[in-house]
């Protein structure tokens, strides 16, 4: 194993681990959590545009969902190069890498259903599993511009 393919494989673990920490939380931590965040955010906009006024339990709505995005958005990247990485390539590639997050979503909300406090939403997949795409596609969309760029100078050699 390369030791490229191995980090690979460890970040995109890695990240697994941190959301499944995170969700494994019970729901007063995690709400506590992000209600930290939300009260930061909301006393920056304070700050830079007084004037604005913003309901505070739909902006924590919107806050936790952007999490869920945002969490899965970067496992898309992650484990899309991990499977670059150990030799997989176009649509198994995309199959695999895609599959395996949104695999980990919706295990990830049924481990939710027994912890205290939480809940296991489909609405979450759905969140999870659009920021996974958007990481896979992006991922990928890189990838073939950096494949066409080093494919035009290797030809001007």
């Amino acid at each position: 194993m390369t030791t490229y393919k191995f980090f690979s494989w460890i970040a995109a673990l890695f990240w697994m681990a941190v959301i499944f920490y995170l969700s494994h939380q019970p729901g007063s931590a995690s709400s506590n959590l992000s209600s930290g965040v939300v009260t930061a955010l909301l006393d920056l906009i304070n700050l830079i545009a007084p004037q604005v006024e913003l309901n505070v339990e739909t902006f924590h709505t919107f806050i936790r969902k952007n999490a869920h995005f945002f969490a899965y958005f970067l496992l898309g990247l992650l484990s899309l190069n991990a499977w670059r990485s150990s030799g997989f390539t176009g649509l198994k590639q995309l199959i695999l890498g895609l599959g395996m997050c949104i695999l980990f979503a919706t295990t990830d909300e049924i481990h939710q259903l027994f912890i205290e406090g939480r809940s296991g939403e489909v609405r979450d997949v759905m969140i999870d599993s659009a920021g996974a795409t958007l990481g896979v596609l992006i991922y990928s969309l890189f990838g073939y511009l950096w494949g066409s760029m080093k494919e035009k100078t290797l030809k001007r050699k």
